[in-house]
């Protein structure tokens, strides 16, 4: 069966992007969209695709969830020994990209990520829901697994052994700050004649702002 893919269109006419209305911190704008798609319900306003880099120089994506933006750093919280994790180790550079289809808005970001200090994960860590701290120390990420149900097992063995106690942080997982270079907004306007911002990060800590053909 085929799909005439090439007949899906749509015209995107919710809003736009007015360069004299940018702030010279894209933090504060990125703050405003994102505040902008929870209070239009979104779904999973805050999910960013994760892009890295293998040692080969394979690229890859995942999705993750935002958990925090502290001090102009994008947080998200995962599995050291992932795929995902083995790449930074190699090559922190990386790039996060946020759609918000109901907005007609992207944001693209590239930044170098760093593992944040044990404690701040363990305070993240300690604030999940019981089932997934539970998930997290049992979860090979990445690796392959017989079945769902050893899956399953190993999820209720582990948790017998928690009962009435603190379920402590697995060394293997935990946070990565993101200190962008680089961030690009993308909001869709008629015609294809998108408007698109790019903030690139200088020597002095300010930020340039150009303008982009869609």
């Amino acid at each position: 069966m085929e799909i005439n893919l090439a007949g899906i269109r749509q015209e995107y006419t919710k809003s736009g992007l007015k360069e004299s209305e940018l702030p010279d911190n894209p933090l504060l704008l990125f703050n405003r969209w994102l505040q902008e798609a929870i209070d239009a319900k979104v779904n999973e306003p805050t999910a960013v695709v994760v892009g890295t880099v293998s040692p080969e120089g394979q690229p890859s994506t995942r999705t993750v969830l935002l958990k925090d933006l502290h001090n102009g750093k994008f947080i998200f919280y995962t599995n050291y020994e992932s795929r995902k994790g083995r790449h930074l180790a190699n090559n922190p550079h990386v790039s996060l990209s946020f759609i918000w289809h109901q907005l007609e808005r992207q944001v693209h970001i590239e930044g170098i990520a760093a593992k944040v200090p044990a404690h701040e994960s363990d305070e993240y860590f300690k604030n999940r829901p019981y089932k997934s701290r539970i998930g997290a120390r049992i979860s090979p990420q990445s690796q392959p697994i017989k079945s769902r149900m050893q899956l399953i097992r190993n999820f209720v063995k582990e948790a017998a052994q928690w009962i009435g106690k603190e379920v402590e942080r697995p060394q293997q997982w935990g946070g990565y700050a993101v200190t962008p270079t680089r961030i690009e907004f993308w909001q869709g306007r008629p015609n294809r004649l998108h408007d698109r911002f790019l903030y690139t990060l200088q020597k002095d800590g300010t930020w340039k702002v150009t303008r982009l053909a869609p």
